[in-house]
């Protein structure tokens, strides 16, 4: 999107934002019913402003300051609930439709876990706790209207106790890791997944529908990690695990084109103590120390035949 420039015999590329802006929205029902979202917000703009920069002319920028007031006054306008998707692409389609300067926008968006808890059975009206994965996206918008949204989950910590092994690997004279079949696996899952809407004009109308996307392919990440409740799924590899759950994604979803993950291996090595005289403790499956630092680092991405990606 960046614009590559000539000038004074250098190419030049320019973009300015702001990021890290904070924002809560709270929205009240007139049942009593409180509902409220913490983002932190990222904005990056493209614009035709090079002359503050060869140059004392600041006449072409949009202050970072002035972004940074505009999240808060769309929050503000937002009467209606909507989804961090949905207030991304409103953020990033403002600044390219009112800025005559601005021709491309990229808004991040990081939405904090806070959950409605229950107290004696019920849903609280306005009671609220922090959870754990977050829920991210990014929305890309040109003056044209074209589109490009990418959803996504960070922190998504799964762990099976036993279904899962690593044998027949590459071996050589630095191999130390012994074949099992029978281990912990433990994760936590980072993914980015690219919608195949196009244009701003494409999208779906339904109130909500990015919210409950992402509540739904986290659903389907997490249910073929572990597989049926009974027996669970035996994983031969994270490596093999990560493409299943790739895999299950793009087939559940046919508005979804491109789907990356990432899932760092966290060991619990099977603890041993022996001394001169022979084992101390011997393992049996059920101690275990716990590390994730160093950790294998397994990511891989899969696209249907059609994406540009």
């Amino acid at each position: 999107m960046a614009k590559q420039e000539v000038v004074e015999g250098f190419k030049f590329e320019q973009r300015h934002g702001k990021e890290r802006v904070r924002v809560a929205r709270v929205w009240k029902t007139r049942q009593g019913q409180h509902f409220i979202v913490e983002w932190r917000v990222g904005i990056t703009l493209f614009s035709d402003c090079v002359n503050s920069y060869l140059r004392d002319d600041n006449s072409d920028i949009v202050a970072t300051d002035t972004m940074k007031n505009t999240v808060y006054a769309k929050a503000k306008e937002c009467s209606d609930i909507l989804s961090a998707e949905e207030f991304a692409i409103l953020l990033a389609k403002h600044f390219v439709s009112f800025y005559q300067k601005v021709t491309g926008a990229i808004v991040n968006i990081v939405e904090k876990p806070w959950e409605r808890v229950t107290v004696d059975g019920q849903p609280h009206e306005h009671g609220f706790k922090l959870g754990s994965e977050k829920h991210t996206t990014e929305a890309i918008v040109q003056k044209s209207g074209s589109l490009q949204l990418t959803s996504g989950i960070e922190g998504l910590s799964v762990l099976k106790t036993t279904q899962s092994g690593f044998v027949n690997f590459v071996r050589d004279k630095y191999t130390a890791l012994p074949d099992t079949r029978e281990r912990m696996v433990a994760t936590e899952v980072t993914a980015l997944w690219r919608y195949s809407y196009e244009s701003l004009y494409s999208l779906p109308q339904k109130p909500l529908y990015f919210t409950e996307k992402y509540q739904e392919v986290k659903k389907v990440l997490a249910d073929t990690f572990f597989g049926p409740p009974k027996g669970g799924v035996y994983s031969p590899s994270v490596q093999n695990t990560l493409y299943l759950m790739a895999k299950a994604t793009l087939n559940r979803f046919p508005d979804i084109a491109y789907v990356s993950l990432k899932l760092p291996n966290l060991h619990f090595i099977p603890v041993n103590i022996s001394n001169q005289d022979g084992p101390i403790v011997k393992f049996e499956d059920d101690v275990y120390l716990p590390t994730d630092e160093p950790h294998g680092s397994i990511q891989a991405s899969l696209s249907r035949l059609w994406s540009k990606l």
